[in-house]
C-alpha cells in the first residue's frame, strides 16, 4: 500500500466544498454553532499516493459530519475524492452488500443475515461495524409559543403510537405545568424510508416503555403514519412546515425547532453530546462481536443522572479484505481520519456529535490498520 503522510496544521476552507453527492444535503458550514469559528483541522492524514475515488452510501444522519470529513480529507489528500450518497441506512447497507460501494454508513449494525451476505460480498473475509458518529436523537416539535417540553418515555411512546392526540392532554400537562399548551391536534412525523434512526428510536421506546410501545423493533415504521417523510432533512422539513408537529431526528438537524427533555429516573434530561456520550460509556459491546467488530449494545433503560437515553450510534461498515488494492487503501485512509481525534472533533464542531473515547479510537485503529486487499 502506498500511503503518504500529510500533516495539515492550517484549517481547510469549507465554503464551496461541503456539498455531498446526495441531493438534498444539509450543506453544513461553519462549526455548527454559527459563530464563525475556525474550520476543522486535519492533523496527520495517511493519504493514498495518486489519490482515487472512494464510494460510500447510507445514513442521512451523517450528512453534516460527512460534509466536514469530506472537505478536510479531500483538502489534505490531493486527488482523493469521497462520494457519499445519503440514501438512508437500509439502502446504504444494501448497496454495500451488493458491491455497489466500498463502505456503508448505517445507524444500526448489520444483523446476522446481513452479516452473512456481506461476508460473501467481502469474498469470505470478515465484515466489521465501526462506530464513527455518536449523537443524540432529538424529539423535535413545532408548537407556537413552546420551546421545550418534559416528556416521560411512556408519553413519548403514546404520542407516536397515536394514543395521545392533543397537545393539552393531561399526561403532557402534568410534566409541564408552566407551558401554555394549546387545544391542538398532535401530528407525529416518522421516517418513510427504512432508517437506522427509526430503528434506534423504536428500540428505545420498546425498552423504556414496553407497555406503551408493543411493536417489533425495525428500521421500518411499524404503524400507519399520520405524516411521513424521507431522510432526516425530510422529517425536519415536515415538522417545520406543519403546526403541532413532532418527530425524531438526529440532533444535528434540529435547527430552531423545539425539543424534548426526556424522563430518566427522577429527572428530565435535555440532549447534548456529553449526555449522549454518557449512555455509550455505560453500555456494553454487542455479545456476538468478533475481535474486530465494534457494535455497541445500548442500555436504553439506564436511570443514571445526566444521561440522555435516545442515542444514535452510526457505523461505517467495511470489509477487512477488498478485492482491489485501491479500495482497501482509500477505505483505510478515510476511515483512519474519521475516527482520529481530529476527525471526531470535526464531527463534534460541525454536527454536535459526541467524540469517541481514546480507548474506543485505539481499538478501532487496530482494526482499520488490518484492512487489506486480496493477494
Amino acid at each position: 500500500m502506498k500511503l503518504s503522510k500529510y500533516s495539515q496544521f492550517a484549517g481547510i476552507a469549507l465554503v464551496g466544498t461541503l456539498a455531498l453527492s446526495a441531493c438534498g444535503s444539509d450543506n453544513a458550514t461553519g462549526n455548527g454553532n454559527g459563530d464563525g469559528s475556525a474550520a476543522p483541522q486535519a492533523g496527520d492524514v495517511e493519504c493514498v499516493e495518486g489519490g482515487g475515488t472512494l464510494s460510500g452510501a447510507g445514513a442521512s444522519s451523517q450528512e453534516n459530519a460527512m460534509a466536514a470529513w469530506k472537505a478536510v480529507w479531500e483538502g489534505a489528500c490531493e486527488g482523493s475524492v469521497v462520494e457519499y450518497d445519503a440514501v438512508g441506512s437500509g439502502a446504504g447497507r444494501s448497496q454495500f452488500i451488493e458491491g455497489g460501494v466500498a463502505f456503508a454508513g448505517s445507524d444500526a449494525a448489520l444483523d446476522e443475515a446481513e452479516t452473512e451476505d456481506a461476508t460473501e460480498r467481502c469474498n469470505g473475509a470478515e465484515v466489521v461495524n465501526l462506530p464513527a458518529y455518536i449523537a443524540p436523537i432529538a424529539v423535535a416539535f413545532n408548537l407556537e409559543g413552546v420551546d421545550s417540553l418534559n416528556l416521560t418515555p411512556e408519553v413519548i411512546a403514546d404520542i407516536f403510537n397515536q394514543e395521545i392526540t392533543n397537545w393539552n392532554d393531561d399526561a403532557i400537562a402534568e410534566a409541564n405545568p408552566d407551558a401554555d399548551l394549546p387545544d391542538q391536534e398532535i401530528v407525529p412525523v416518522n421516517r418513510s424510508d427504512e432508517s437506522g434512526t427509526t430503528e434506534n428510536f423504536v428500540a428505545y421506546l420498546a425498552e423504556a416503555a414496553p407497555d406503551n410501545w408493543p411493536h417489533e423493533v425495525s428500521g421500518n415504521w411499524p404503524i400507519d403514519p399520520v405524516e411521513a417523510a424521507q431522510g432526516s432533512s425530510g422529517v425536519v422539513n415536515a415538522i417545520e412546515g406543519g403546526e403541532g408537529t413532532i418527530g425524531y431526528v438526529d440532533a444535528s438537524h434540529v435547527g430552531e425547532l423545539g425539543t424534548v427533555a426526556v424522563g430518566v429516573g427522577e429527572e428530565f434530561v435535555e440532549y447534548s453530546p456529553e449526555a449522549a456520550a454518557a449512555i455509550v460509556d455505560a453500555s456494553q459491546p454487542r455479545e456476538e462481536n468478533t475481535e474486530n467488530d465494534h457494535a455497541i449494545d445500548l442500555d436504553y433503560t439506564t436511570e443514571e443522572a445526566g444521561v440522555y437515553p435516545i442515542v444514535l450510534v452510526s457505523y461505517h461498515v467495511a470489509c477487512m479484505e477488498y478485492e482491489e488494492q485501491a479500495d482497501a487503501d482509500l477505505v483505510k485512509s478515510f476511515l483512519s481520519y474519521v475516527i482520529s481525534e481530529e476527525g471526531q472533533q470535526a464531527a463534534a464542531d460541525e454536527a454536535g456529535a459526541a467524540p469517541l473515547s481514546q480507548e474506543t479510537r485505539d481499538a478501532l485503529t487496530g482494526t482499520i490498520e488490518q484492512i487489506s486487499a486480496a493477494s
